[in-house]
């Protein structure tokens, strides 16, 4: 029980726990079921000066939830604190508590008529990789995003309220939205990952389920002309698709094997296109929402592929994208058999700083010999989108991969682009934030650290680098 909630799924985990290394356990693992029990749990720890930690999925990939400093208890609250409080329909929200599944709300939602009695059936929209495993809470409180961010947003976007047990008492949002009253507690509170107390209810805005999507691929004929293209989608102002991703020449050259691309007719119509391999970029997606609205996106970004001369794809691609999405992650544990490291990094950018983040990063991991970089856009706005990296590696020492994804890492804050998009900071990022945040803005956030937890209790040990 210890050991199932000491690690999350970073590369240095996996490491670690294919050397046997096992630290950090905590000294208690509790399972509540109730707010009031969490209450009990954080002023008797607040007392007692013992530290506090929380796990739910597992699948941070920042050393989230790990137990740095002891005496401590890890709260388990995916087990017993995962149950639906309030559905409105009327407000199209759903409240739960923060233990809460993905795949269970998701489930829940889709089927609102026989689960609450209304007539619509409803998803959340949040649909990170990490999906199988990912609770609400954890979505929360690292401010993350789904594959369908585009469309549905981050959950910053999705969040209308939440409730949180602190050291010095309860705190509650009132959920009204767009309000003028003040900075807003609610957008201060997401991204606290737990330093500053235990998220135990949020309420969340909830969207109409879908009919049927519109699919679409488009196959660019170089990284310049696709980049262009994308950031025309999203200030065209006709509406934005669910999912847009976009991927590099190096990935996308992977990708048409992984998705048997090159096994079908598509394949042989490149060249003849101009489409050279590693150096041609792939564009997939799909809508959600209206049909009209829907029909009014996918013309609009033919359109703009055309102008750009992108051929299409058709959606195949996208179809054999979407049985992959949360299942390929699998196969970078299987190849650790052989030795191979597959890890990522992912970042935040503006669109006029995205060329030079790219070149920056990637010239980093290949000053690394026979090292793969592939990189993809997978959440895109109007100013600017994310940059995913994701390397492959031959190595099997802990240390020396320490010291190479540090190295990226370092090499993202000195690129100009915010150290993560979606992932969180946690104890493992946290110093290039703070480098990169700034002594004003840091001050700011050790204030709140010291108002809501005079103690230092709650998941100690440099998370948000707030105790160093």
């Amino acid at each position: 029980d210890r050991l199932k909630v000491a690690y999350g799924k970073t590369m240095i985990d996996i490491l670690r726990l294919r050397k046997g290394i096992v630290e950090n356990l905590p000294d208690i693992v509790l399972y509540p079921s109730t707010t009031e029990e969490i209450k009990q749990i954080v002023d008797y720890c607040n007392s007692e000066r013992i530290y506090v930690y929380v796990y739910a999925g597992g699948s941070s990939v920042t050393r989230g939830s790990e137990c740095i400093k002891s005496p401590n208890v890890s709260l388990n609250i995916a087990k017993n604190f995962n149950k639906v409080v309030k559905f409105n329909e009327e407000n199209q929200t759903i409240t739960v508590q923060a233990g809460m599944s993905g795949p269970d709300l998701e489930k829940i939602l889709n089927n609102a008529p026989e689960n609450f009695g209304v007539k619509n059936r409803y998803t959340c929209g949040h649909f990170p990789q990490s999906f199988e495993y990912s609770c609400v809470g954890g979505w929360v409180v690292t401010r993350g995003a789904g594959q369908n961010s585009t469309y549905y947003g981050k959950i910053e976007d999705i969040v209308l309220s939440q409730e949180y047990v602190t050291p010095i008492g309860m705190l509650t949002t009132d959920g009204i939205p767009r309000k003028a009253t003040g900075p807003d507690i609610d957008q201060i509170m997401m991204g606290n990952e737990g330093a500053f107390g235990i998220l135990t209810e949020v309420t969340l805005k909830v969207f109409k389920l879908s009919a049927s999507h519109k699919k679409f691929s488009y196959m660019f004929k170089n990284w310049d002309d696709a980049r262009a293209a994308m950031r025309e989608i999203m200030q065209g102002e006709f509406g934005y698709p669910s999912v847009l991703r976009l991927s590099d020449p190096e990935e996308t050259g992977l990708m048409l094997h992984m998705y048997n691309i090159a096994d079908t007719p598509l394949y042989k119509l490149l060249s003849a296109k101009g489409m050279v391999e590693n150096e041609c970029c792939l564009m997939l997606g799909y809508t959600d929402g209206e049909s009209g609205l829907q029909k009014n996106i996918v013309k609009n970004v033919r359109r703009i592929a055309r102008k750009y001369k992108a051929m299409s794809l058709t959606g195949y691609v996208t179809t054999r994208w979407e049985h992959g999405r949360f299942s390929d992650p699998y196969l970078r544990d299987n190849v650790q058999d052989f030795g191979i490291i597959i890890d990522t990094l992912e970042c935040a950018v503006n669109w006029d700083n995205m060329d030079h983040v790219h070149k920056f990063v990637r010239k980093y991991v290949k000053s690394r010999p026979n090292t793969i970089c592939t990189t993809h856009i997978s959440h895109s706005y109007p100013q600017g989108a994310n940059l995913y990296f994701i390397f492959i590696l031959r190595e099997t020492d802990l240390e020396e991969f320490k010291k190479f994804h540090a190295g990226i890492l370092d090499a993202i804050e000195k690129s100009g682009a915010a150290v993560s998009h979606h992932h969180g900071i946690g104890k493992l990022f946290a110093p290039y934030f703070a480098e990169s945040a700034g002594e004003a803005r840091m001050n700011v956030l050790k204030a709140l650290k010291k108002h809501f937890d005079p103690n230092g209790i709650m998941n100690a040990g440099g998370t948000l680098y707030l105790d160093k």
